[in-house]
């Protein structure tokens, strides 16, 4: 049953999800609008969440945190027994488990690159879930990218590093040529983004796997989706979320560490609640 997976939310990031996976597994998704789940292929589509939570064993909630209660709320009697995936920023497990009450919860962080599969992908379990949930997300998020798994304490950190990550890179090539996209990953955005990682507390080998997977990934989804840099950025820009928060900081001070430490603390905001 968990292999059946669900997705609330189909955004950027519950889209890419499901594309890579509907090969794969099988899966179900709803979105309140009904434009973006229009004409999909090898994608179940659901009448409303409750109707999709009772044909999966594995939720994937991917939708922005402002609307994570209302949907906590409206799937609550029905998720005993099942596993739910937050992709949320700033979400923790426990506040999941303490409105869902006996559901197993696994956070994950993906970037946008897992579009294409060259995604960085951080993970860490909640209270409930086990070793092998946490395996099962790992197995899957992987035909999205490369996996890391983490304690739950550094996951603000993840997001501000490889979560906003991309908007970072596309913000800063912005006035570079194609070409010189490779040689400014190799010699300045990882080299600085990697520094700016340990600075909030992400070990030396964490650091270097996040900093290079981040521009990689970047490169390959402008490369596969040709579209710019600034088309990218607003793209992976959600209003008031941890990218913007980044990015604010980056006009302001050109420090890519500073960014970084802004995206954390907005992180860390939007996880207010415990």
């Amino acid at each position: 049953m968990r292999e059946s997976i669900g997705i609330i939310g189909f955004g950027n990031m519950g889209s890419a999800i499901g594309e890579q996976l509907k090969s794969r597994y099988k899966i179900w998704v709803n979105d309140l609008d009904k434009n973006k789940t229009n004409n999909l292929t090898e994608i179940n589509i659901a009448d409303n969440i409750t109707d999709l939570v009772s044909k999966v064993g594995t939720i994937i909630l991917a939708i922005k945190p402002q609307d994570f209660d209302i949907v906590l709320n409206e799937i609550k009697d029905n998720t005993k027994g099942k596993l739910a995936v937050s992709i949320a920023a700033g979400i923790t497990t426990k506040y999941i488990e303490n409105r869902l009450g006996e559901t197993r919860v696994v956070r994950v962080m993906p970037n946008l690159p897992a579009k294409v599969s060259k995604g960085m992908i951080c993970l860490c379990k909640g209270k409930l879930a086990d070793k092998e949930d946490l395996n099962f997300v790992e197995e899957v998020f992987s035909y999205l990218g490369r996996t890391l798994i983490l304690n739950e304490e550094m996951m603000d950190a993840a997001t501000a590093v490889s979560g906003s990550g991309p908007g970072y890179f596309f913000d800063l090539i912005q006035d570079k040529k194609q070409e010189e996209w490779e040689v400014y990953a190799r010699n300045t955005f990882i080299p600085a983004l990697s520094a700016s990682a340990q600075q909030i507390g992400f070990t030396t080998e964490q650091s270097g796997v996040l900093a290079v997977a981040t521009a990689e990934g970047s490169i390959a989804l402008l490369r596969a989706t040709g579209l710019t840099p600034q088309a990218l950025c607003i793209q992976v820009t959600s209003k008031g979320g941890t990218t913007a928060a980044g990015l604010e900081e980056l006009h302001k001070t050109n420090s890519l560490s500073a960014a970084v430490k802004a995206a954390k603390k907005r992180a860390e905001e939007l996880s207010g609640k415990e």
